[in-house]
C-alpha cells in the first residue's frame, strides 16, 4: 500500500499505533533492564580473546592448505617470445622510414 492512497485520518492514525508501539517497546526494555536508546540491532564492540583469534587463523590456513592440496600445480613455462631475424628487422624499419618520410612530405 502506498502512503499517497491513504487519508488523513488514516495516517493520523498510523502514527498514533507507531507512537504507541514506541512506548510499550520503551516500557519493555525499561522492564528488561536494556537502555532506553536502544533499538536492538546494537553497536555493542564485540572483542576476541587472542586464543579465539589463533584458533579462527588456524581454521582459515587449514582450509587454505586444503584447497592448495586439491588444485594439481599447473606451472608451465611461459611462451617463448618470437623475435625477428635481423633481416626482418632492417626491413621493416626501411619501410616504417620510408612511410614516416612520405608523411612528412604530404604535410
Amino acid at each position: 500500500m502506498n502512503l499517497s492512497d491513504l487519508s488523513v485520518n488514516q495516517l493520523k492514525r498510523a502514527v498514533s499505533i507507531k507512537e504507541a508501539i514506541e512506548k510499550l517497546n520503551k516500557d519493555l526494555r525499561a522492564i528488561l533492564g536494556e537502555s532506553g536508546n536502544s533499538t536492538g540491532s546494537g553497536n555493542s564492540t564485540r572483542t576476541m580473546t587472542l586464543t579465539q583469534r589463533r584458533k579462527i587463523a588456524a581454521a582459515q590456513r587449514a582450509r587454505w592448505a586444503k584447497l592448495r592440496r586439491a588444485k594439481p600445480e599447473r606451472r608451465s613455462k611461459p611462451a617463448a617470445k618470437k623475435s625477428m631475424s635481423p633481416l626482418t628487422r632492417r626491413k621493416l624499419s626501411a619501410k616504417l622510414k620510408a612511410y614516416w618520410a612520405t608523411k612528412r612530405r604530404g604535410k
